[in-house]
């Protein structure tokens, strides 16, 4: 038996992404509801928000 050795190709691999610290990846984090007639109570009640650094894409933003 004969053995042949042969090149191996090698793909270039794409960086992964970081994940942005304040949504953990998630591109939403949650808000807390304030209600009143000057928004000064808060509530049990949470609602989802776009992640302001990122804009929702869950990655680190590059400058």
């Amino acid at each position: 038996m004969i053995l042949i050795a042969t090149a191996w190709k090698t793909t270039a691999r794409k960086p992964t992404a970081k994940k942005c610290p304040d949504c953990e990846g998630k591109g939403e984090t949650a808000e807390t509801v304030r209600v009143g007639s000057r928004k000064i109570r808060e509530t049990a009640d949470r609602q989802a928000a776009l992640c302001l650094t990122c804009f929702g894409t869950g990655e680190v933003p590059t400058t």
